[in-house]
């Protein structure tokens, strides 16, 4: 069984689909497809079967993903340890993070790798927390920044970071000392699309007493949200946090939510299924660092 060939095959069952395998790996579709089929042919099974979406396991594809995987760790692992012989951690890692700490983290993160990590590859992509966690669960990324992120067998995580929300309105009028979340109903809210970690948080707060947002702009991104919140277009939900760095903090007032609080978590989160590699670990220590200096 040629490890290519596995790394292929992995990474059609992980992206569902040729056309993004291809893309993902930088090789021509034909030649993906060639060389799956040649693993096929080779242990004797089909091991993808075509849908109207892309291509999902066989049962034995399962069974090779499974394995597949583990073989591809212990490889990376290997040239891991053998890289350490030359005195340096080495090997590829993937990390995800939501936009917001994309922005604030990518710079000095790129920065602090190729200080302390010179001979490890970095790779970062960008994405809400429900997809980056989907993306960890299934391989295509090692380490991430997840909001809140849902109870899974498949992930282990730890709390770095939690955030108080607030209301913020446009800075007119008499000030608000605080604001229920049953008052919360009753405002004109500028909120991002679902899943949204804030948008997600709001309508599950004001589920539990019977209530719904009163939407009034559904955009994504909080620069677009705080230009519409200075129009008067309505209010938003966000961290204070996300006021002070605008740049425009004299224009808006940022009205603390209670009974309850809303709260988000953010969590540092790894595949629970494939054991970090060191050069992994590493890099999670880094990212602790990096966030818990940010001083939210």
């Amino acid at each position: 069984m040629d490890l290519k060939q596995l790394e292929y095959f992995v990474s059609v069952a992980e992206l569902g689909g040729f056309t993004r395998a291809s893309i993902a790996l930088d090789i021509a579709q034909p030649a993906l497809s060639r060389q799956v089929r040649q693993l096929e042919i080779e242990l004797g099974q089909s091991l993808l079967r075509r849908t109207g979406r892309g291509v999902v396991p066989t049962e034995a594809g399962k069974m090779l993903l499974e394995h597949g995987r583990g073989i591809l760790h212990q490889v990376a692992r290997t040239r891991e340890e053998l890289g350490r012989l030359r005195g340096a951690l080495a090997g590829r890692v993937a990390i995800g993070l939501p936009p917001r700490f994309a922005k604030m983290l990518t710079v000095p993160l790129t920065r602090t790798v190729r200080a302390q990590l010179p001979e490890a590859a970095l790779s970062i992509s960008e994405g809400l927390s429900t997809g980056l966690q989907e993306s960890l669960q299934s391989g295509r990324l090692d380490i991430a920044l997840l909001y809140n992120p849902a109870p899974s067998p498949d992930i282990d995580s730890v709390v770095l970071l939690e955030e108080d929300f607030y209301l913020v309105t446009r800075r007119e009028g008499r000030a608000r000392q605080s604001i229920s979340v049953r008052e919360l109903a009753d405002q004109p809210l500028v909120i991002p699309t679902r899943p949204n970690t804030i948008r997600m948080l709001v309508e599950a707060e004001l589920a539990n007493i019977g209530l719904h947002p009163r939407i009034a702009m559904e955009i994504d991104g909080v620069a677009a949200m705080l230009d519409l919140v200075a129009e008067g277009v309505g209010a938003a939900v966000l961290s204070v946090n996300a006021v002070r760095t605008s740049g425009r903090e004299e224009v808006f007032r940022a009205v603390p939510i209670v009974k309850p609080r809303l709260r988000s978590k953010l969590a540092l989160a790894v595949s629970a299924q494939r054991p970090a590699t060191r050069t992994q670990q590493a890099m999670q220590d880094i990212i602790r660092e990096l966030v818990l200096g940010l001083g939210m």
